[in-house]
This record gives C-alpha cells, structure tokens and sequence, in this order.
C-alpha cells in the first residue's frame, strides 16, 4: 500500500504540472511562436487584398471564377463546353439576384447585362469564337471594374 503512494505523488505531480503548461497556453517552444507571427503575417497581407477586391455588390469570387474559366474554354476553342459551363455562371448569378441587386442596383444591372450578353453569344445558333471571346473578355472587364468600385 505504501509503494503506490511512493509512486502515485510524483505521476500527480507531473501531470498537475503538464496541465498548468497548457492551460498557461505555453505549450509551443519559443522559436515556434516566431514562425507563428511570420507565417500570420501573409494570410493578413491577403485579407486586406481580398477586401480591397470586393465590390459594392460584395464577393463576386465565386461568380468571377466561372467566367474565368468559361474564357479559358472559348480560348480553347471548346464553345459547346463553354456553353455548358456558362449555365453555371447563370445558375448562380440568378439564385443570387435577391441578395446582390439591393446592394448596388446600377453595379448588378451592369454585370447582369455583360452576363446576358456572354450567354447570347455562347448560345446562338452558329456560335463565333470571336464573338464568344469578345462577350467573356468584356464580362471580365466588367467584374474588374466593378471590383475597383468599393
């Protein structure tokens, strides 16, 4: 009985002790918390940016990457693939009409429009590349300058 006192003081000891560190929150080694600070640093750096980007309408992002990514598609050449991946584009943007128009009538009225215009030039009936590229390449612009509108 007497030996697991002997043993049963020291294991309390060390295990008050360890928890003492961590609720003391000084669990990681000094030269962590350096790396720590240094790598926070970026991600506010890219917050920041992020906040500068964002428009009047608010975070166009998710919109703004499937234009993206329908240009790169008409820049290949694949228009009926482009013209698939655009009902994304409409999809969404209508679904978001409610949250996004009373922001900023006149910013929404205007990618609405360069949406539209996109669509139409995908959707005909003998689709032209140029066309096709010239509506996303003003889609783009638009999103761009609508980003600069904060």
């Amino acid at each position: 009985m007497s030996m697991q006192h002997f043993i049963v003081r020291p294991v309390a000891a060390v295990s008050a002790a360890v928890l003492l560190v961590l609720a003391a929150g000084c669990s990681r080694p000094a030269d962590q918390s350096n790396a720590s600070a240094a790598s926070a640093a970026p991600a506010q750096t890219a917050s920041a940016s992020q906040v500068k980007t964002a428009s009047r309408l608010g975070d166009l992002s998710a919109f703004h990457s499937i234009a993206t990514d329908v240009a790169a598609i008409v820049d290949k050449g694949d228009l009926p693939a482009a013209k698939a991946r655009i009902k994304d584009l409409e999809v969404s943007w209508d679904s978001a009409e409610a949250g996004l128009k009373p922001r900023a009538a006149d910013d929404w009225h205007a990618l609405d429009k360069a949406i539209d215009k996109s669509l139409a030039a995908l959707r005909a009936d003998t689709p032209n590349q140029a066309d096709c590229k010239a509506a996303m390449v003003n889609l783009l612009k638009t999103f761009d300058t609508l980003q600069g509108k904060v």
